[in-house]
Parts: structure tokens; sequence; C-alpha cells
């Protein structure tokens, strides 16, 4: 099999991989969860700081928070009573990273126009 480019095309990914990338992605679609990894990829904070940040109650946040630990995304640590989380999974943040900003610059205008489905 041939790529476009005309070079020999991966193998596809085994199932499970493309379930977990997909479970991944889901978790990501919600947009104050998608916030809360952007705002912890540019440094830790504690709920609080995030909740400001993010725009959220606290027990709202905390929830958020939790599901993203449970993926792996990010980690806490407890500094007295105060909890601060961080990013734990640096690859997933670089390519969250890499669709935030190029949707950015294509509001903007100065990326080239694509799609807005797949296969479209």
């Amino acid at each position: 099999m041939r790529s476009i480019e005309g070079t020999a095309a991966p193998a596809d990914p085994p199932a499970d991989v493309l379930a977990e990338a997909a479970a991944m992605f889901g978790l990501l679609a919600s947009p104050p969860r998608l916030h809360l990894v952007w705002a912890l990829a540019q440094g830790e904070s504690d709920v609080s700081g995030l909740a400001e940040r993010v725009g959220g109650a606290l027990p709202a946040i905390s929830q958020h928070l939790s599901k993203l630990k449970l993926a792996g995304l990010v980690r806490s640590r407890r500094e007295g009573r105060r909890v601060v989380y961080f990013v734990d999974d640096p690859e997933t943040v670089a390519v969250m990273r890499t669709l935030v900003v190029q949707l950015t610059a294509r509001g903007e205008g100065t990326a080239p126009a694509r799609p807005r489905r797949l296969g479209a």
C-alpha cells in the first residue's frame, strides 16, 4: 500500500491502540477538560487557581481533574494542605497544543483553510 506522497504507508494500528486513542480524544472532547490540560501544560496549579483560570465551580473542576488523573494525563502532589496538579503526559499535550495552535491560526487567517470534517 502506498500513501499519497508515494512512500510506503504505515501498517494500521492494532484495535486496542485505536480504542485507547478514541477514549483519549473522547476525554479531551470536553472544553473544560481541554482547557484544564491546556492550563496545566503552562505550569502546575491547585484546584482554586484552575477554577479561577478556567472558570467553573470547584467541585466541577475537581471532577474533571479526577477524570484526567484516571486517564493518566495529569498527576497531583500534596504540598501541605494544598494539592498541586501537573501534566503527566507531555506527548498527548503536544498533540493537543499543535491542534489548538493550528485552529487558532486558521481562525486568524494565517493558516490555509482545510475541510472541517474528516473525509470532506
